[in-house]
């Protein structure tokens, strides 16, 4: 490996606040405590085995920036639950009830979101300037330019918005600039799509009035929207009311893997079609054909989804985007700091410097301009 293949890349969606919230329930509260001296600051600024990424394999890997998502857990305890588990005995015509996860209550989903959300900032308040969330796409771009990890602020699966989308004003002030309206289960928005590999996307109804009505306001505010988790309708639903780039922050392709989270290529032909993006899923189980989490997946088998979809998009609209902290990864690219052994195949590929650096970053930072206000 060279410094010819360390790219700055800003990656499309990883988990890494869902490892600080998951820490945080097993330590004392750490709110009172100087933010460079609670522990998921400083694991993340030292170099570790946890998880995936931290500051400096960050480095190492060319990571200049992420969206941190704010993923809301199903909760351990009955009572915080609204819903049952998923059907068995279901019609043929509704196989795909069998695969939902239980949706989740309104306040459980508040309470863990505001956590989640501290975390982040606790996480930039102990950064010694080295991390900071944006806000604007100036803001993203001084960062690149000082190498500051720029954080996005990203909700995947909206439980914690209220219907009538007052939540979303705070959210906003608060920073978010992307969200998913649904993660892999059901909400007062819509539908996310199982995770099972073998079936279509189109499983059920599509986004409720609420979520129609969430679309438009995340477009009037400047709230990039993350299709990734949505089922087939529902995608067609953002499509057909959407003013802004259609984009999936981590998919790939169905017609390599058939995986329900994937995209069919008229999906590919809409996200083309309005000039939108998709960025690359490191998932196992959404990379190989037979749909298996096993970690010796190649970067072949990653590689024909890149082509795939520069083939069906074009090389400006395939970004990179991971799910790094959030699925199983494939062993050459177990954490960051594989990055660089990615563009390297890439380039052997025959991907030229240009391309390298559109999916590496220019790619999303158009989204930005065309999406944020």
């Amino acid at each position: 490996m060279t410094d010819t293949f360390i790219y700055p890349t800003l990656i499309g969606h990883m988990d890494t606040l869902l490892r600080f919230y998951e820490m945080e329930q097993t330590q004392q509260p750490t709110v009172a405590m100087p933010a460079d001296e609670i522990p998921f600051v400083q694991s993340f600024f030292s170099r570790s085995q946890d998880g995936d990424i931290d500051y400096p394999r960050a480095q190492d890997g060319g990571m200049s920036g992420a969206f941190f998502a704010v993923y809301v857990p199903t909760p351990k305890a009955a009572a915080d639950c609204c819903s049952t588990p998923a059907a068995v005995d279901v019609p043929p015509e509704r196989w795909y009830e069998r695969y939902i996860r239980p949706a989740i209550g309104y306040e459980y989903a508040q309470q863990a979101t505001w956590q989640i959300i501290s975390s982040l900032y606790r996480l930039e308040a102990g950064s010694q300037g080295r991390l900071k969330v944006v806000r604007s796409v100036a803001e993203l771009e001084m960062c690149l330019e000082q190498k500051i990890i720029a954080a996005i602020l990203h909700i995947e699966g909206a439980e914690m918005i209220d219907p009538q989308l007052t939540t979303l004003d705070v959210l906003y002030q608060a920073g978010l600039r992307s969200l998913g309206p649904v993660w892999s289960r059901p909400n007062v928005f819509g539908y996310g799509v199982p995770l099972v590999v073998g079936h279509s996307p189109d499983t059920g109804p599509g986004l409720t009035d609420a979520g129609k009505a969430l679309v438009r306001a995340c477009n009037q505010l400047g709230i990039m929207l993350d299709l990734s988790h949505l089922n087939e309708q529902g995608f067609w639903d953002v499509a057909k009311l959407s003013q802004a780039p259609l984009v999936a922050t981590h998919s790939n392709a169905y017609a390599i893997c058939p995986s329900a989270r994937n995209l069919t290529d008229k999906q590919l032909d809409a996200i083309k079609a309005s000039d939108g993006l998709v960025g690359i899923n490191f998932n196992v189980y959404d990379i190989r054909p037979d749909g298996k989490g096993n970690v010796e997946t190649s970067l072949e088998d990653l590689i024909r989804h890149v082509d795939y979809l520069v083939e069906h998009l074009g090389i400006e609209r395939v970004a990179i985007g991971t799910d790094y902290d959030g699925a199983t990864m494939p062993k050459e690219l177990h954490d960051i700091t594989g990055l660089p052994k990615l563009y390297a195949a890439l380039a052997a590929r025959g991907y030229d410097e240009r391309s390298l650096r559109l999916m590496a970053s220019e790619n999303w930072l158009r989204i930005f301009r065309q999406t944020w206000h």
